[in-house]
């Protein structure tokens, strides 16, 4: 009841009053930026995640090659593909296995020019792959992709074509004549355009039907390797192993955690430092509160004399204090959580009225890798965030009011 009417301070009082609503203002706003943050982050990490193991080859299994005794060129393409695809699909965990032909070329539509990777590959595991062969954003069928080429959108936005045009594969690697090798030019109809997610796939991917890539990159009766996709890809590392084992001598196998380690790595440590960052900022937002009852309790310092000749002990004025800081720190974490929630769940709204703002340029996904501001709320983000604030918000309340507990009475009401 005490603390409850030092928190209603009176008008006369009103720089209590003041510095209690400044806390109150600075919690809630450190909280929700360090709610926020933490779900943009999880977000970005969550979505950068997804668009790798939705388009890309959980692991890639590849031969360590051989030196081709009359060429003295090294050869790492794969004989054997359809037997040794046999034998890795039957290790536990594998849901897929298709052999892929890959090489680079330039694509060409009119005056338009662009770089490209082109992977040879069958039509029913193009139509297995997540995030190419199935969702949503796509154009045309996957269904006709045996008749044409399959391409990015980024591709099809560089070289200005859309479905049932035709795109010209220009290769450097073509046909041996006697005065030496002749670029290899073919024209193929665009039968399925897909969206990725992710712009460094969308703008450089082409698929083209397995037969014809190996006729095209000069590959009959080989694969360049194996594209394996598992049920479990966070255990990806434990099956590398039995996948060496079952692909056979001279394989090695290189997964998506190799790929995009570093990358990941890097945001496991930008998500450290700016958590600390975040921290400081809830700490000083909770320093206001140790303003606030510093100044109460010198304003108190008649009430809590008379307190204590009634009879008031000192760890009852302790609790008095203590209340009147972790209820400013509990309400401004309560805010901050709501804030914080309501942004992760509303990000897509925010982020298209800030882009409109700005003038549409507030996000490249050239630079980023993704097409927009991604948001997931998890609980343990939150849990965090509310147990950093409330622990702060406590722990700094204690020293102004261990202050006013031990405070001498007869000091107190010395000049009253």
């Amino acid at each position: 009841m005490i603390a409850w009417r030092y928190l209603r301070a009176r008008r006369a009082e009103g720089g209590v009053s003041a510095m209690t609503w400044i806390s109150l203002i600075g919690i809630t706003l450190a909280v929700f930026a360090l709610i926020a943050t933490l779900a943009v982050r999880s977000g970005f990490r969550a979505e950068f995640v997804d668009t790798i193991l939705g388009a890309n080859a959980h692991v890639t299994v590849y031969s360590m090659g051989q030196v081709d005794a009359e060429t003295g060129v090294l050869d790492r393409t794969l004989g054997d593909y359809e037997a040794m695809a046999e034998r890795v699909a039957q290790v536990p965990g594998v849901i897929r296995v298709a052999p892929l032909i890959k090489g680079q070329v330039m694509a060409n539509s009119r005056s338009r020019n662009a770089g490209v990777e082109v992977f040879g590959i069958a039509p029913e595991d193009l139509a297995s792959i997540p995030r190419v062969g199935q969702g949503e954003g796509h154009q045309g069928s996957v269904g006709d992709f045996s008749e044409g080429i399959a391409i990015g959108s980024g591709v099809a936005r560089e070289l200005g074509v859309s479905l049932g045009d035709t795109v010209r594969i220009i290769s450097p690697d073509g046909v041996k004549t006697p005065f030496g090798t002749k670029p290899r030019v073919n024209a193929y109809p665009v039968t399925y355009i897909f969206t990725a997610g992710r712009y460094d796939i969308d703008r450089t991917r082409v698929y083209m039907p397995f037969t014809e890539a190996q006729v095209f990159f000069n590959r009959e009766g080989v694969a360049d390797e194996l594209e394996v996709m598992v049920q479990d890809p966070d255990r990806v590392d434990a099956m590398a192993l039995p996948l060496v084992e079952a692909a056979g001598d001279r394989a090695q196998v290189w997964t998506w955690r190799d790929a995009s380690g570093g990358f990941l790595s890097a945001l496991e440590i930008e998500d450290r430092v700016m958590f600390v960052i975040l921290s400081i900022l809830v700490l000083i937002a909770t320093m206001n509160i140790v303003s606030g009852l510093i100044m109460l309790v010198k304003n108190k310092g008649r009430d809590i004399g008379i307190l204590r000749t009634m009879g008031l002990t000192e760890g009852s004025v302790l609790r008095i204090f203590f209340i009147c800081g972790a209820f400013t720190g509990m309400i401004g974490t309560a805010l901050g959580v709501i804030l914080g929630c309501l942004f992760a769940l509303y990000i897509d709204p925010i982020f298209a009225m800030v882009n409109g703002l700005s003038g549409g340029n507030a996000w490249d996904p050239s630079i980023r890798g993704i097409y927009y501001l991604p948001a997931k709320l998890e609980l343990g983000d939150v849990l965090s965030a509310v147990a950093l604030s409330l622990g702060l918000s406590f722990v700094v309340t204690i020293f102004p009011a261990r202050r006013a507990a031990r405070m001498n009475p007869v000091e107190a009401l010395r000049y009253e």
